[in-house]
């Protein structure tokens, strides 16, 4: 019984570590999958921004729209962080994304927690609650960007 127990645990750790390595075939696969996660969340992002900025008329229920596919779209991109792809052009992952992983996933959280707040406010309705909510996940980015990414 014993032996089986730990013959399907070995199964198991095995088939994990294959579909993780699976995940991108190559590096480019990786690099297209968080840009895409990116673009996405930047579009919706912008559209939530454009109303707390007041260059879009306040839409309460696109603002919750926008802020849900935001926040879902949150925590995408990060699996698309693979040694290897990092660049010196515009926008790419500077190298210490590796060298200081800790900090970057630290920062993924954040603003994971801080677009979720985003969209719990934002389906109350009440455009001050969500200027201040965007204003507080478009910290967040700023933060990661300025210490993780090329300008």
């Amino acid at each position: 019984m014993k032996r089986l127990l730990l013959a399907s645990i070995a199964t198991l750790v095995s088939l994990t570590s294959v579909s993780a390595v699976a995940q991108f075939q190559k590096p480019e696969d990786a690099v297209k999958y968080r840009k895409a996660a990116f673009t996405v969340m930047a579009a919706h992002f912008g559209r939530i921004g454009a109303m707390a900025a007041g260059r879009a008329p306040f839409d309460a229920a696109a603002a919750a729209s926008n802020a849900e596919i935001v926040a879902a779209m949150s925590k995408l991109p990060y699996a698309g962080f693979v040694e290897g792809t990092s660049g010196t052009d515009k926008g790419s992952p500077k190298a210490n994304v590796w060298t200081e992983r800790a900090k970057f996933d630290d920062e993924a959280k954040k603003l994971q927690d801080e677009v979720t707040k985003l969209a719990a406010v934002a389906k109350g309705g009440n455009l001050d609650q969500v200027k201040a909510a965007f204003g507080s996940a478009a910290a967040t980015c700023k933060s990661c960007h300025d210490h993780f990414r090329n300008p």
